[in-house]
């Protein structure tokens, strides 16, 4: 596979900063990995703080894995034994081409807790403190309320598949965190979300683009799937975070 072999490269190129653990999360882990499809989300201990020098050299071993196909798929977040705990502490970060900072959310936490895939080194149950119901729960709550309800209002970005696919599987996924304490795939996601109440011809073009044939959508299916997301959406969110509050 393409993916072992970006893995297996990556674990390479990274020997030189010494990585105490790395770890996958995400769809890889949990076994609904869609090769070209899915993106490969991991995690890298580092051993020390990630000074100047550290950060320069994560920016070439990602630069020297740019040919690979399946490059632009991988992000991956450094951390530190030292920096582990706080959760919402930002961490150098390679996603998107690009380096920037971004926290391990609660839900990535207790993803590698759960089913995190061992790559090298430690585990997490040695390294990551563990992540409460409660801590968890309100972290969705939140996620929906501060960031997905919103975003529902900016009409633009429902046009683009990406937004559909996250906003959808979100929420399905965010309900059950929320209610049960515990994680569930996207594809368990589109199979619950008509439970919920979804648009099941939206639900479908999901199912299709994620599992199927991926046919380019016409801009009127593309128009009308925009507007029935963001009516089931708007009223969905805020009658979740609502019965929480």
């Amino acid at each position: 596979m393409d993916t072992e072999t970006l893995l297996a490269r990556f674990l390479r190129e990274l020997t030189s900063l010494s990585p105490v653990a790395v770890w996958a999360h995400g769809s890889l882990a949990a076994g609904d990995y869609q090769e070209g499809r899915s993106d490969l989300d991991l995690i890298a201990v580092l051993p020390h703080s990630v000074a100047p020098r550290a950060v320069w050299r994560v920016a070439v071993v990602h630069a020297r894995m740019r040919a690979h196909p399946l490059a632009a798929r991988m992000h991956c977040t450094y951390l530190t034994p030292d920096t582990v705990d706080d959760a919402a502490r930002r961490h150098l970060t390679w996603a998107h081409e690009q380096l920037f900072k971004r926290p391990v959310t609660p839900v990535t936490r207790r993803e590698l807790h759960t089913f995190g895939r061992v790559l090298r080194g430690r585990g997490p149950a040695g390294l990551l403190p563990p992540v409460p119901d409660r801590e968890l729960g309100d972290f969705v709550v939140r996620d929906q309320r501060d960031f997905w309800r919103p975003a529902v209002d900016n009409v633009p970005l429902w046009t683009r598949d990406v937004w559909v696919d996250l906003g959808m599987i979100t929420f399905a996924r965010a309900t059950v965190t929320a209610r049960d304490g515990r994680l569930i795939s996207k594809r368990e996601a589109l199979d619950l979300l008509p439970g919920l109440g979804a648009p099941v011809e939206v639900v479908e073009d999901i199912r299709r683009r994620r599992y199927g044939d991926r046919v380019p959508p016409t801009e009127e299916w593309t128009a009308r799937r925009a507007r029935l997301t963001r009516d089931y959406l708007g009223p969905a969110i805020e009658a979740f975070t609502d019965s929480y509050a």
